[in-house]
């Protein structure tokens, strides 16, 4: 069994698309349309096209919205992206204008930081597992 498919709910699929593409570099994989504005809208890293897909979800249903809101009051990310070096992302991201909840901390050997991604979550960004 592996991990194939999670999701993050977002409030704008067409600006979540662009700051998952454009700013964090994501690819998409896929990108369906399911009636009305809604889309099967997938990313997944480039480095792993064939790897664990990132849905951006609508946020369509109350629960999905009060979970993933409260989280954000309560400063706790949704998800977490592995990088290679979190200083350097950070440095990245914050030159292409990303707000940074947390600045980069180190944790015993993991290194962390947390962004907003523009759709309603809060990221968190932490070195790869050795």
């Amino acid at each position: 069994m592996k991990i194939h498919l999670t999701s993050v709910f977002v409030d704008d699929q067409a600006k979540a698309a662009h700051f998952y593409t454009e700013i964090l570099g994501f690819v998409k994989k896929h990108d369906v349309p399911l009636g009305g504005k809604d889309r099967w809208l997938t990313v997944v890293s480039p480095d792993e096209p064939d790897g664990t897909e990132l849905l951006l979800e609508p946020v369509g249903h109350p629960a999905a919205r009060t979970y993933r809101d409260t989280l954000v009051q309560d400063g706790i990310p949704l998800a977490q992206f592995a990088v290679t070096d979190v200083r350097a992302e950070y440095e990245r991201l914050r030159g292409l204008g990303v707000r940074f909840t947390q600045e980069p901390v180190e944790t015993g050997p993991v290194t962390t930081a947390v962004f907003d991604d523009t759709c309603g979550n809060l990221i968190q960004i932490a070195t790869e597992p050795r």
